[in-house]
């Protein structure tokens, strides 16, 4: 209880209390500004010293491969539509590389996530150790798991599958728990009260709740899928990320088809994009917009 007689502290008292607070926050952020800038300096310091060919004096040559590559693309231009072609296999390959991994690691991450929300989990005492394996699958880079999968089971598109699933499932199953936390409990009550089992209310009760969202998180993990699966080809997961490699170690004389292979990959993704967040607007505010016009 507040003792009304207690004597208010003066207002110049406030005024000096609070000028001191923004003058120490002050303080603390310039020296945290300090501190990064000497980081960044000092690790551009380590990078020229440690770098070949000299990090400072090579960096004004930064732009001479884009330009050569331009212009040998600009000069054989009627030849582009060909390698397209020639190239579109690669292509499908990519895509097919990150769709079955965004499918597979989506189906994983829906029954990890199930199983690690707070009051939906079956076995409450592993949900922390589901979450550390989930935490373990996002924070090793896709790249990683596939140069081992590659040295396992030798180049081709199921290591990449595999390493992009598996960073796919660690990635998800964060995002599909979180919707999950925000499911209405009634319906899995209900569903309890007349005897279903647990995934019986997870189907029933809590699934129709939330899959809008997960099917949201899914497209748009589809697009990262298809980046790191052109990504992954650089080192030997096939798809069009191993072809682009190869034209660009072989140097002058096949830029215009590592221009035709950029140039397919970003209309992909451009399409994919537009496409995911078409259907992503659809599922997430499709029904209540279609539900105001009305």
């Amino acid at each position: 209880m507040t003792d009304l007689s207690a004597p208010h502290q003066p207002a110049s008292d406030v005024r000096a209390s609070y000028l001191a607070q923004i003058q120490r926050r002050r303080l603390y952020s310039g020296i945290t500004l300090l501190v990064f800038v000497l980081l960044m300096v000092s690790g551009f310091n380590t990078a020229a010293a440690r770098n070949g060919g000299g990090f400072w004096d090579g960096i004004g040559n930064f732009f001479d491969y884009p330009s050569e590559l331009v212009l040998e693309a600009v000069s054989k231009i009627d030849q582009l539509p060909g390698h397209f072609l020639t190239y579109l296999p690669a292509l499908i390959e990519t895509v097919n590389i990150a769709a079955v991994a965004t499918l597979i690691g989506a189906l994983f991450a829906v029954i990890l996530s199930l199983l690690a929300t707070r009051g939906l989990a079956k076995y409450p005492r592993l949900i922390g150790v589901i979450r550390r394996f989930m935490d373990i699958l996002r924070a090793v880079p896709d790249i990683v798991i596939a140069l081992v999968l590659i040295f396992i089971l030798g180049g081709g598109p199921v290591p990449a599958m595999i390493a992009i699933a598996l960073h796919t499932v660690g990635a998800l199953g964060k995002l599909f728990s979180e919707v999950n936390e925000n499911a209405d409990l009634k319906p899995i009550e209900g569903l309890s009260s007349v005897g279903a089992n647990w995934s019986q209310r997870m189907l029933l009760g809590v699934v129709p709740q939330v899959a809008p969202n997960w099917l949201s998180y899914a497209l748009l993990r589809f697009e990262i899928n298809i980046r790191a699966s052109a990504i992954l080809g650089f080192v030997g997961a096939g798809g069009l990320g191993y072809e682009l490699r190869n034209a660009i170690s072989w140097g002058q004389g096949r830029y215009d088809e590592a221009a035709a292979m950029f140039l397919l990959l970003f209309i992909t993704i451009v399409i994919v994009d537009q496409l995911s967040g078409h259907y992503r607007e659809r599922l997430t505010h499709g029904a209540s917009a279609k539900g105001a016009v009305a």
